[in-house]
């Protein structure tokens, strides 16, 4: 893996796999769809899949858009950072 991304020259970042910053809960689609689901009951996997999917579908372009763009604040802060904890 290392030799592809240094046929790119890209700058490589030690960084922790996981940071607390970045943290899956806090992105932009997690919070819509957890209200999407809140107080819903599903009779199996199968239905809240076909919901879910139904949900993702229904979303306008700007939706994505919006998300990914609130990505590039919270890589700065990791990064800035260099991977350490930082409180909101």
């Amino acid at each position: 893996m290392t030799t592809l991304l240094d046929s790119f020259r890209w700058e490589q970042f030690c960084q922790p796999p996981y940071s607390s910053d970045l943290a899956p809960t806090d992105f932009h689609l997690s919070s819509h769809l957890k209200k999407f689901l809140a107080g819903q009951q599903f009779a199996s996997d199968d239905e809240i899949k076909v919901n879910v999917q139904n949900w993702f579908r229904s979303q306008a372009a700007e939706f994505y858009g919006a998300g990914m763009l609130q990505l590039v604040p919270r890589y700065d802060t990791c990064l800035n950072s260099h991977g350490e904890y930082v409180e909101k």
